[in-house]
């Protein structure tokens, strides 16, 4: 069905089966806080080292190309919130522009990567920390993170959004020491260029768009902004600024991070490439910057986790309240007005992080985040251009060129992706097919979806 209501309609609180809503109590601060916790500034590192050995030393041009293709697509996420300004997210914008098996498919996609940055963050911390107390194993730090998280988004999103800002702080701290440190060792102003250039160990463009393939799950942030639309005190202002912002300003903090990182150790292969930033750290100040980050850094992955697991299982609940998934997925605890089975079934999916391999689980996150990132793409092109009929004028730019723009580059980044991310992906997909005829009876019937003018 196409949704023909007006988005101050649209904005009202949509209730769970039990008639919970979720609550509304994010501004604009603490929606930027929110995107910034979960891109996780110090991120750059997580996938620093397989960057750099991608693209012979070119992490910095690479952010460079994904950061180009990820304004694009914000400003889609944008014009897409402003239209539904629900929780959903890409699954919402699909499902209103092309219907819900589309909607379905563009959802199931995005939970792959929604899904998977919780065992991100949760593998990397475990990496990190083994190798700061390697007495400890990886997995206990991987159970005492999960528990963590786990409680915060039961309590609910204000106890998010309070520790949203003391991780972005922490981080914003060991930036400027790093920066600092940094560049009192740089040397003459010929080297500046080889962040975009390389050493030569590996050139053409084929190399930079794979890392730049790899890094869109740096930008997740943007796109987790739009699943609080139900918990913003005013979605149609609010998320799209700051969508935005978190987009161009998380973009321009990783290629500065990457270049500093570059020049301050110039090497394109590393003992572990896992953990390449210590490494980094030891370059520029010695083991107690190497301790320094580690602790600040696993301060943002509890902040990604935290937020991550926040929208996925906003994802999950406007699913199960739609009927697409499991009704109990909508299921919201009247104390907390949290989804507490979703945020359950996240956490134990997420224990899959103690046998799941970085390179892999990050490439497979950035399969689902780029699929995403099409289909709203393609849904601003279809709810303006084709069923509004705007492509006169100025119109013609906003809603036919720059998606398509968009749209383009994410593809391009897709197939960019390796061998392996693809055909893992592509099974997820495939299952998501299955699911999806078993659920409309061989498509004899379309699938559930929600009707906000029913439940505004």
């Amino acid at each position: 069905m196409t949704d023909r209501t007006d988005p101050g309609r649209a904005a009202a609180d949509l209730a769970s089966p039990q008639g919970v809503t979720l609550k509304r109590a994010l501004g604009l601060p603490a929606l930027v806080l929110f995107g910034l916790a979960y891109l996780v500034p110090l991120t750059v590192f997580t996938t620093y080292g397989i960057v750099t050995e991608e693209t012979g030393g070119r992490v910095a041009l690479a952010y460079c190309v994904t950061t180009l293709a990820m304004v694009f697509t914000a400003f889609s996420y944008a014009r897409m919130v402003r239209a539904y300004p629900v929780a959903g997210s890409a699954y919402t914008y699909a499902q209103k522009s092309f219907g819900g098996h589309v909607g379905f498919l563009t959802g199931w996609s995005l939970m792959l990567d929604y899904l998977f940055l919780p065992m991100l963050n949760y593998l990397v911390i475990g990496i990190y920390l083994e190798a700061q107390f390697p007495a400890v194993p990886l997995w206990v730090w991987v159970l005492l993170a999960i528990a963590l998280v786990t409680v915060l988004n039961v309590v609910g999103i204000t106890s998010i959004a309070r520790a949203s800002s003391i991780i972005i702080a922490v981080q914003a701290v060991f930036i400027v020491v790093f920066i600092a440190l940094a560049l009192t060792d740089l040397g003459g102003s010929g080297e500046l260029v080889n962040p975009f250039v390389g050493d030569g160990s590996v050139t053409g463009v084929g190399p930079v768009l794979a890392g730049a393939a790899i890094l869109c799950l740096s930008f997740l942030g943007f796109d987790a902004v739009s699943t609080m639309a139900e918990e913003a005190t005013d979605a149609t202002r609010d998320i799209p600024r700051a969508i935005l912002l978190v987009t161009v300003g998380g973009g321009a903090m990783f290629v500065v991070l990457s270049s500093v990182a570059q020049l301050a150790l110039p090497a394109t292969s590393f003992a572990d490439p896992d953990s390449a930033s210590l490494d980094v750290m030891d370059a520029v100040a010695g083991s107690w910057l190497g301790d320094f980050f580690t602790a600040a850094y696993v301060a943002g992955c509890i902040g990604s986790a935290l937020t991550s697991q926040a929208s996925v299982t906003r994802i999950m609940f406007v699913m199960g309240r739609d009927g697409v998934l499991p009704r109990p997925l909508a299921h919201l605890a009247a104390r907390w007005r949290t989804p507490v089975v979703a945020i359950g079934l996240v956490s134990v999916v997420s224990l899959l992080a103690t046998v799941i391999d970085l390179g892999l689980l990050a490439s497979v996150v950035s399969f689902g985040a780029l699929i995403a990132f099409s289909a709203v793409n393609l849904s601003v092109i279809k709810h303006y251009a084709i069923d509004e009929g705007r492509r006169g004028g100025a119109d013609l730019g906003r809603y036919l060129l720059m998606p398509g723009i968009g749209f383009a580059m994410s593809v391009w980044l897709w197939t960019s992706l390796s061998q392996q991310s693809l055909t893992t992906g592509l099974i997820w997909l495939a299952v998501g097919v299955v699911y999806l005829v078993w659920l409309t009876r061989g498509f004899r019937r379309p699938p559930p979806e929600m009707d906000f003018a029913e439940a505004a």
